[in-house]
C-alpha cells in the first residue's frame, strides 16, 4: 500500500513540476507575444485603468483624463485642443497615439522604467507607476500669436530660441480638436472619417510633416554657401550676372521680378530678391558645395526628431546645372518643412551655430520630480561666424529697406527674408507665401527668437510681395510675443 502511495505522490510531484515548468515557459518566453496578441483585451483594459500623465505648457497642463465609468476607464481630454494639437497629437482608445502623445507614451502611460523607484522594478513586479508629466518648451503667448495670426488659413508657423534650440511655437492651420478621437464608439469613428475626408487636411501637421518649395527664403542658404566657399568675398561688390539669366545648357531664361538685378551684388540680391544672381551663385558653388552647405542646415536629414519625427527637407543630390540653378532659389525639387526654415533663420541669428531643435524641456514623475531633462545640444555648424554676421546685416537690410518691411518692430533688431514659392503644373497653383526672420532686443546679447511662416492660400502679384504681405505680419506678431515673454 505504501508503495502505491509513494508512486502516486511521485506522479503528483511530476505533474506539479510540469505545471511549474509550463508557467515559467509562459512567463519567460511567451509573455510578450501574449501581451501583444490583439485577442488579449486585458492589456488594453490595463492601459486605460489609470489617468494618463499630462503634457504641460509652462506650468499649465494642456491635457487631462476623465473617468468614463466604462471598461476602458480613462479617456484623454484636451484644453485648447486645436491650439496645441500640432504639439500634443492625440491619444485615442480607437486609433492609438501621435506626436508627443506617441513619442512620450511610456512616460505618460506610466510604463517608462525612468518612473520606477528602483531599477527593473516594473519587470519584477509586473506593475506600472502613475503616469508622468511631459513639460514642453512651448511658450503659450508665442503659440497663440502664431495660431491667431494664421486665423484658420492653411499654413504653419515654427518658432525657435536660436541660443538653445527650444521650440517656442509649433502651429498648423487649420487644426482640429484631438479630444474628438479620444474614446470609442460611433462618435469617434464618425469624427475620424470627417477629419480624414476634409479637403483642408486638419490632421496634417504642416509645421513638421509637410514640405513646401521654400522659394526665395532659401536664398539665405545659397548666400551662406557662396560666402563660405569663397565664391563671394565682398557681399557689396557687383557680380557678373546678367538679367535675365540663361540657365546653363539650355535656351531657357530665368527672369527677375525685381528691378536692378543686372550685375547686382549679393547684398542687393538678398534685399530685393534677385533670382538671377542667386541662381548663378548656386551654379558657381557647384553641386558638391551646395550639398555640403544645405546638409549643415539640416536638409537631407532623415533622422531629425524633436522627439516626434520631422519630415525630410530635400535638396537633390543628382542634378544638371540648370536644375541646380533653379534649386538654388528654392524651386525645382527643393522642399522644406517650416521647422527647417526656422532652423535656417536660427543659424544666422546664432552666429552660424545651429542648436538642435527640441520640444520637450523635461520629464517628471506625477508628483513633479524631474527624471529626465533636455540639454542644449549643438546640431551643426551651419556656416562660418563671419558669414553669419554678413547675413545678419543683409537680413536686417531686407526688413529696413527691402521686401520685409511688414516685419519691422520699433526699437528691435529684426532680420528677415521674404519668399513666394510657385507650384503646380506650369506654376499654375496659388503661390505659397514664406517669411523667415529673427529678432533681438537692443538690451540683449543674444537673439530672442527665429521664426518661419508659410501661408498656402496667399495672393501674390509677383514673387516675394506675398511673403512680405501675407506672412511677414504673422512673423512680426510671433516675434513680439517672444520678446515680451
Amino acid at each position: 500500500m505504501t508503495r502505491y502511495i509513494r508512486r502516486a505522490a511521485g506522479f503528483c510531484l511530476l505533474l506539479l513540476l510540469a505545471l511549474l515548468a509550463n508557467a515559467a515557459r509562459v512567463q519567460l518566453f511567451e509573455a510578450g507575444e501574449l501581451n501583444t496578441n490583439p485577442a488579449n483585451r486585458r492589456t488594453t483594459i490595463d492601459r486605460y485603468d489609470q489617468p494618463r500623465g499630462d503634457i504641460l505648457v509652462g506650468d499649465e497642463p494642456v491635457t487631462g483624463s476623465k473617468d468614463t465609468g466604462e471598461q476602458l476607464a480613462y479617456e484623454r481630454t484636451y484644453r485648447h485642443g486645436p491650439l496645441y494639437a500640432p504639439v500634443t497629437g492625440y491619444a485615442s482608445q480607437t486609433y492609438g497615439t501621435t506626436l508627443l502623445e506617441n513619442a512620450e507614451d511610456g512616460v505618460l502611460s506610466g510604463t517608462d522604467p525612468l518612473l520606477a523607484p528602483l531599477p527593473l522594478w516594473g519587470d519584477v513586479t509586473r506593475s506600472r507607476q502613475p503616469g508622468g508629466d511631459v513639460v514642453t518648451t512651448i511658450e503659450a503667448s508665442v503659440q497663440r500669436a502664431a495660431y491667431e495670426g494664421l486665423d484658420g488659413r492653411r499654413g504653419a508657423v515654427a518658432a525657435l530660441d536660436p541660443s538653445t534650440g527650444r521650440i517656442l511655437a509649433l502651429v498648423s492651420s487649420p487644426s482640429y480638436d484631438p479630444e474628438l478621437l479620444s474614446g470609442t464608439g460611433s462618435a469617434v469613428t464618425g469624427a475620424w472619417e470627417r477629419l480624414n475626408r476634409a479637403q483642408s487636411l486638419p490632421m496634417l501637421n504642416r509645421a513638421i510633416r509637410q514640405t513646401y518649395p521654400p522659394g526665395s527664403a532659401f536664398k539665405i542658404v545659397t548666400a551662406a554657401a557662396a560666402l563660405d566657399a569663397g565664391v563671394v568675398t565682398d557681399p557689396d561688390a557687383a557680380t557678373d550676372t546678367p538679367s535675365p539669366y540663361v540657365l546653363p545648357g539650355t535656351s531657357t531664361t530665368l527672369p527677375d521680378e525685381a528691378r536692378g538685378c543686372e550685375k547686382a551684388s549679393l547684398a542687393e540680391a538678398i534685399r530685393v530678391s534677385c533670382n538671377t544672381v542667386m541662381a548663378h551663385l548656386g551654379v558657381e558653388v557647384g553641386l558638391d558645395g551646395m550639398l555640403e552647405a544645405v546638409g549643415r542646415f539640416g536638409f537631407n536629414d532623415n533622422d531629425l526628431k524633436i522627439p516626434s519625427r520631422v519630415a525630410r527637407s530635400n535638396f537633390d543630390a543628382d542634378m544638371s546645372d540648370d536644375q541646380l540653378a533653379q534649386s538654388s532659389i528654392g524651386q525645382f525639387d527643393t522642399t522644406a518643412t517650416p521647422l527647417q526654415m526656422a532652423m535656417v533663420a536660427s543659424a544666422v541669428a546664432n552666429g552660424g551655430e545651429l542648436r538642435r531643435p527640441h520640444l520637450v524641456d523635461r520629464v517628471t514623475t506625477d508628483d513633479g520630480g524631474t527624471v529626465r531633462e533636455q540639454g542644449t545640444d549643438s546640431y551643426r555648424e551651419a556656416m562660418d561666424p563671419a558669414t553669419a554676421r554678413q547675413l545678419q546685416r543683409m537680413m536686417v537690410d531686407v526688413v529696413e529697406n527691402g521686401t520685409g518691411a511688414n516685419a519691422a518692430i520699433d526699437g528691435v533688431t529684426v532680420g528677415g527674408k521674404t519668399g513666394t514659392a510657385q507650384h503646380g503644373v506650369d506654376n499654375s497653383g496659388t503661390p505659397y507665401a514664406w517669411f523667415i526672420a529673427w529678432a533681438q532686443a537692443p538690451d540683449s546679447g543674444r537673439p530672442a527668437v527665429a521664426v518661419a511662416v508659410v501661408v498656402e492660400d496667399a495672393s501674390a502679384d509677383r514673387a516675394d510681395v506675398s511673403g512680405g504681405g501675407d506672412a511677414a505680419p504673422i512673423a512680426r506678431a510671433v516675434m513680439e510675443a517672444a520678446l515680451e515673454g
